[in-house]
């Protein structure tokens, strides 16, 4: 009976919830300390700013859990988001009569070649994600430089439709913050009831299991890339319309904040682990450091060395919590 309560504490779904539950401790203990600093950090005001804030890094967040899952990186994201921004930008710029859904879509569009073409490098190739990714970072770069002639498309060159894709509001929410829960209910449903949100988990677990039971790695692994590059595009669009800028160094070094939301908030770099719930969890944290340590007037340096330290703890617990319910699974076994 012993034996079996002790299997029902240490499996891995209830130290996963024991992690999040710190992890949102955590998140409201130093919400404490910054208000008793700052008595304007839990104004609605300031909330609603750093929600906003958090929405993009939020959608970028949910498709890199799906690559980390798969064992994969995708390095490519902010040079993906600054040429999908740019070219819409540009396209509104010479149209500015453009539809702002149609413009969401080209980002999209845009996004998505970008993913296909690196799913089929990792897929098909077999070339290793962090290499393959590092690679089209630079290319789609430099594509973004040679298109934009490196110059910028300002505020006054972009229609005011284009503009309030941001600014905007649906039933009273801000359209960034709109899209990220729509974006969230849909990769929610996709990872826990969809065939193919469980062969995700699967192929990231064991690929060899994953391939011997009829799963088509190739094929999930281009749906990842893709579904990562079409969120990055969806994230160039509101990008641009949000700071009503595009240029060519935009999001450079993004992708290591959105990587760093993931591994915080619990997806395994091993692969096969992560939960949407621990990804919010590990977003909303990112965004609040963000937000609250400039309100403390916290030296940009210290900031990074904030977050930095942050990250490693998150790792280092996140491979404590494996190594613990290894070991326990390990003097479960019959032998």
């Amino acid at each position: 009976m012993l034996e079996g309560k002790s299997k029902g504490l240490f499996n891995s779904e209830n130290i996963q919830k024991i992690r999040e539950l710190g992890l949102i401790a955590f998140i409201i203990i130093i919400g404490f300390f910054v208000q008793l600093r700052n008595p304007s950090f839990l104004s609605l005001e300031n909330i609603n700013d750093l929600i906003k804030n958090t929405a993009i890094l939020s959608i970028l967040a949910a498709g890199m859990m799906l690559v980390i899952i798969t064992r994969g990186i995708d390095l490519s994201i902010g040079a993906t988001l600054a040429l999908s921004g740019m070219l819409t930008a540009m396209t509104v710029k010479i149209y500015p009569g453009l539809h702002p859904i149609l413009a969401i879509f080209l980002g999209m569009l845009i996004g998505l070649i970008c993913g296909v073409i690196i799913g089929f490098f990792v897929a098909k190739t077999s070339i290793l994600p962090i290499i393959a990714t590092l690679g089209m970072m630079n290319v789609f770069r430099g594509i973004t430089f040679l298109v934009s002639g490196g110059s910028w498309v300002s505020a006054y060159q972009m229609s005011d439709g284009f503009k309030n894709i941001a600014t905007g509001s649906v039933f009273g929410i801000n359209n960034l913050i709109f899209v990220a829960i729509i974006i969230y209910i849909l990769f929610y449903y996709f990872v826990n009831y969809t065939r193919t949100g469980r062969q995700v988990y699967a192929v990231g677990s064991n690929p060899n299991s994953a391939r011997i039971s009829g799963i088509n790695i190739s094929k999930i692994l281009c749906l990842v890339y893709m579904i990562m590059g079409a969120l990055a595009g969806l994230s160039g669009v509101l990008w641009v319309s949000k700071f009503a800028s595009a240029q060519s160094n935009t999001a450079m070094g993004y992708e290591m904040t959105v990587i760093a939301s993931c591994v915080v908030g619990g997806v395994s770099i091993a692969g096969g682990r992560g939960k949407v719930s621990g990804l919010l969890s590990g977003v909303l944290l990112m965004g609040l450091l963000d937000n609250a340590l400039p309100l403390i007037n916290v030296s940009p340096f210290w900031q990074d060395a904030i977050q930095g330290a942050i990250i490693l703890l998150a790792v280092v617990v996140s491979a404590l919590v494996k190594r613990s319910i290894d070991r326990k699974n390990l003097m479960r076994r019959v032998i």
